[in-house]
């Protein structure tokens, strides 16, 4: 048989350096949320004030929780991340609900999103249909796939060369703004939100911009193939976290400087509209191409962090045994790859951007602050264990993110049931299914032999 021929190895090697995981955590998190997600948050808030607050909100949050997971991570470095943290935690059900909500909606949905929006800005430069569009995205999908199983020093190639891409293209849009003066109006006079923005609306327009974070903790699902992960893991999501709050913020005053806050309202493509601006039509083909760089970093590094998480479950006996397998020449759990890159594929073909986007944020920011949360709960259940570092600010940082996460959640699930509560039920589908696996109902379930 074929799965006669992988590993049963626990371990995945340590081939991912400092450069790598600084460049998985700013590469996932800047995907195609700063040049689109603009729009949708000028839609939600009065001012400029407000606009930019809300990144600035957005970016401490981010940052809070992945200096909490950086605590996880350095004292437990090993393949699953958050999923294992939860394990730990709050034992194997919660963990569990994380990873199935993982592969249904919040990291497949994540890489499909990225894909759906790389096949609209394909559409710039080749004449596609909207089935053409979702074609292109999966196609993406299967050659980012194909690469991480590979190898994972070849995804953290792949993943340094178009971080670096990304950020030069966006330093350059900045650049040109910095030098830009007097500002573009909308061409109608469409009435603006409120000035004195609803706590309900700032709350909607943060899921925009947690989207845009999206991704800061994924390093913790790599952290087993992190080299001296106690110290590189801490100061990779510090430093990573700072480079992506600081481009965005930077990216916003940019877009700011030459479009005037109803002219975001009025164009969803801030950043080609921006760039038509300061360069012409040439300026928007740049965006465009910038924008597909970008979205293929995110989806690499979605691609190469995530399925660690099957992996995990995988080796804890509550998964398919297959997907627990390193295969002995590339050193990779192919089977958990390929596994995300097909449902991915299917989700970008069956949903929107906007409805796949509010599935993730959703769903994901549950997990997110039980997640961070754990950071007290295991400096209580287990105080002896070795923490190379301790996250600044405990335990006011690890609670306080919590608290607004979750209050992220329940504002999104007032304003936007539909999406929210579908996100919720495939996610507590997953508890049948645990019962079913754990008393041997479903086969392929079982220890990795």
């Amino acid at each position: 048989m074929l799965t006669e021929n992988y590993q049963s190895q626990s371990a995945l090697p340590r081939v991912i350096g400092g450069v790598g995981s600084v460049a998985l955590v700013v590469g996932t998190v800047i995907g195609s949320g700063i040049f689109l997600v603009p729009h949708n948050i000028a839609l939600e808030v009065g001012t400029e004030r407000r606009l930019l607050l809300v990144w600035i909100v957005g970016g401490v949050l981010a940052l809070a929780g992945a200096l909490s997971l950086a605590e996880l991570g350095a004292a437990l470095p090993e393949s699953g991340g958050v999923y294992s943290y939860l394990r730990e935690a709050y034992g194997k059900l919660p963990a569990f609900l994380y990873g199935w909500g993982m592969l249904l909606v919040i990291e497949s949905g994540s890489v499909a999103t990225l894909a759906v929006a790389f096949g609209i800005y394909t559409a710039s430069f080749l004449p596609l249909s909207a089935s053409g569009e979702k074609l292109v995205g999966c196609a993406v999908i299967a050659l980012l796939t194909a690469v991480n199983v590979i190898g994972a020093r070849e995804g953290s190639a792949v993943q340094i060369a178009f971080t670096a891409a990304k950020l030069a293209g966006l330093a350059i849009i900045i650049a040109l703004a910095a030098f830009f003066h007097g500002a573009v109006h909308a061409a109608s006079h469409s009435p603006l939100p409120a000035s004195h923005t609803a706590f309900s609306s700032f709350g909607i327009a943060m899921v925009g911009v947690l989207w845009a974070y999206e991704g800061w903790h994924m390093l913790s699902f790599s952290a087993g193939e992190v080299k001296n992960p106690g110290r590189v893991l801490p100061r990779s999501y510090f430093l990573g976290m700072v480079i992506v709050a600081g481009t965005y913020i930077a990216a916003n005053l940019a877009y700011l400087k030459v479009l005037t806050l109803p002219a975001l309202v009025q164009h969803q493509r801030v950043a080609a509209r921006a760039m038509e601006v300061l360069a012409g039509p040439r300026g928007m083909a740049f965006v465009s191409a910038l924008i597909l760089c970008s979205i293929f970093g995110a989806i690499n590094g979605n691609t190469l962090a995530g399925p660690r998480a099957y992996f995990a479950m995988a080796r804890d006996g509550i998964f398919f045994s297959a997907v627990g397998r390193v295969h002995p020449r590339t050193h990779t759990p192919i089977f958990a790859i390929l596994l995300q890159g097909i449902w991915s594929m299917l989700l970008a073909v069956s949903g929107s951007f906007q409805q796949l986007y509010t599935y993730v944020v959703f769903s994901g920011w549950i997990f997110y602050a039980a997640a961070v949360l754990a950071v007290v709960v295991l400096r209580r259940r287990r105080p002896s264990l070795h923490r190379p570092y301790r996250v600044w600010g405990y335990p006011v940082v690890p609670a306080a993110f919590s608290l607004a996460a979750l209050a992220v959640v329940v504002n999104a699930l007032l304003r936007e049931p539909g999406e929210c509560l579908t996100g919720l039920s495939l996610i507590l589908l997953g508890i049948p299914v645990y019962f079913l696996w754990t008393r041997g109902k479903i086969k392929g379930m079982g220890p990795v032999p």
